[in-house]
């Protein structure tokens, strides 16, 4: 089994190679890029943000009608919501097999801070780990270095490293991961 990945076609030129790299290195199993173009829904613009929760139920309809099977991980420029809080970096739902990460809030520009390609494309690795990581049945881990900590802030998501010990146990005895 692969992971796909969908880009919007906002994303940011030159992060796709390295995300795929990156992930596909830190979760020990094949990424690859999709071919398709995704298109979002869910905009709400009192709040100029997209509600994750409407974008993985386009997917989940999307994977139902291209007939796609894989694990997918969409990867948008926009800034993402839930109806309860202010912005989420990401979200997975396992049932569909599908995860959303935005770059809105892994950017450093977002921050007030110097734009630096290697700490976004890092961010993006680790946190579309963590999402991935939730589609195979990983749940939040207490330990702060650990890719399935719960992020609440950039400096949060900085701090994660790898999968501990316990994660990454759990992630291997997924059934159906083709390991690289």
């Amino acid at each position: 089994m692969r992971i796909k990945i969908f880009w919007d076609p906002q994303a940011p030129v030159g992060l796709q190679r390295p995300a795929v790299r990156g992930l596909s290195s830190l979760l020990a199993m094949p990424v690859e890029m999709a071919e398709h173009r995704f298109f979002l829904n869910g905009f709400d613009p009192s709040r100029n943000q997209y509600d994750a929760q409407k974008i993985l139920s386009r997917i989940q309809l999307y994977k139902r009608q291209q007939g796609i099977t894989e694990p997918v991980l969409l990867v948008v420029s926009q800034d993402l919501c839930l109806p309860r809080q202010d912005f989420v970096f990401g979200l997975a739902r396992e049932s569909v097999g599908a995860a959303v990460v935005s770059i809105a809030r892994l950017e450093n520009r977002f921050y007030g801070r110097e734009d630096d390609h290697a700490d976004l494309v890092g961010r993006l690795v680790r946190e579309g780990a963590h999402e991935i990581g939730h589609l195979f049945g990983l749940e939040h881990c207490a330990s702060r270095e650990c890719v399935m900590h719960h992020p609440a802030t950039l400096g949060e998501l900085d701090r994660k490293k790898a999968f501990c010990s316990a994660c990454r146990a759990r992630l291997t005895s997924a059934e159906g991961i083709d390991r690289i």
